[in-house]
């Protein structure tokens, strides 16, 4: 089987909010990339800069209070950082296409399913007849599973249920044929069968269609099931990258490992569930030092005073972490556990 070609490439991001207490940067010199074909999953608390890099390749940051500081987003050997409003149109919907948290807030309630559909297809396929474009429409609800699908786009959002408008969304999202597909929280405050309905269908659509796809997710259970490759991120860094198999079986990072634990195990019965300590800095925060060591039960002197770097500790697997750094590994007999900060 060929090498799979990496289609979206994020070096050295920077996004920053400009507020009246101060800079905030939410998303801090990340790097990462997406091959053709893959779903890779980015899992993180609420607040850890997961939205915030989904929307900085989407362009779709508001200005102000945020801003793109820094770095490169290069899609198909083509810096979007560097392209027009109306050059990003064309991108944004045509080849990069994002499904948003909310579906509700998300589709307009003033305008029906058919409407919203058949203007997003007609905006970039300048010469399909409405027609045409209507058959497409329902040629993609039918492909996401949605009975009567033709008579579906007479419908308003609030005629549908959670599920469904859901659905539309991925059939919003995929109407174009895009090359990547962004889906942030894409499961949030849907049931579990209608979340286990949905990742069996993008899961088919990445298959059928070969989308690369970038999955938002604050849940390790989403990600065991559906991506092939993790990136854990924590207050705007990325913290450690792994492939899915590899960071469930050796979890490296503490707050990686924090995470896992978290997870309530139906086969054992305990009397509380684990809980991280603490909770994310405020972005911005710490102005130096390891973001997690306050939070840390492995804390020692060099973290409070160094940041660290994401360290190689096997094949595919980079760690943000002063344990890992085989340099400085000499230092391990004089640590000093901190207890508190």
């Amino acid at each position: 089987m060929s090498e799979r070609k990496t289609i979206l490439q994020v070096k050295d991001l920077q996004t920053t909010f400009f507020t009246d207490s101060g800079e905030i940067p939410a998303v801090d010199h990340i790097d990462f990339h997406v091959k053709e074909g893959e779903i890779l999953g980015i899992v993180g608390e609420s607040g850890c800069g997961k939205s915030v890099t989904s929307l900085s390749i989407m362009g779709l940051i508001p200005q102000p209070p945020g801003k793109i500081v820094g770095g490169e987003i290069v899609f198909q050997e083509n810096d979007l950082l560097k392209m027009t409003e109306r050059q990003m149109r064309q991108i944004r919907g045509n080849d990069i296409a994002m499904i948003f948290q909310e579906p509700m807030t998300s589709l307009n309630p003033l305008f029906t399913i058919g409407n919203q559909m058949l203007e997003a297809i007609l905006i970039h396929e300048k010469g399909w007849s409405k027609k045409k474009a209507k058959e497409r429409a329902i040629e993609m609800l039918q492909l996401v599973g949605l009975p009567r699908a033709e008579e579906m786009l007479q419908d308003y959002p609030h005629q549908l249920s959670g599920g469904m408008r859901q659905r539309v969304m991925i059939a919003m999202a995929l109407v174009c044929d895009p090359k990547v597909l962004i889906a942030d929280e894409p499961t949030t405050a849907l049931d579990v069968t209608i979340q286990a309905q949905i990742l069996k269908l993008m899961r088919e659509l990445n298959t059928r269609l070969n989308t690369a796809v970038l999955l938002i997710t604050h849940d390790l259970g989403v990600v065991a099931e559906t991506c092939e490759r993790v990136i854990v991120m924590y207050a705007g860094q990325i913290i450690e990258e792994s492939p899915a198999k590899q960071i469930f079986d050796d979890p490296q990072h503490p707050y990686t490992k924090g995470l896992i634990q978290s997870i309530p195990d139906m086969r054992f019965k305990k009397d509380r569930l684990y809980s991280i300590p603490g909770s994310v800095p405020k972005p911005g925060s710490i102005k130096q030092g390891c973001r997690f060591a306050a939070r840390c039960e492995f804390a020692f002197d060099r973290c409070i005073k160094e940041d660290p770097e994401l360290y190689e500790t096997s094949d595919a697997h980079q760690t943000r972490c002063f344990l890992y750094d085989k340099e400085g590994a000499e230092m391990d007999d004089n640590k000093t556990l901190i207890e508190s900060r």
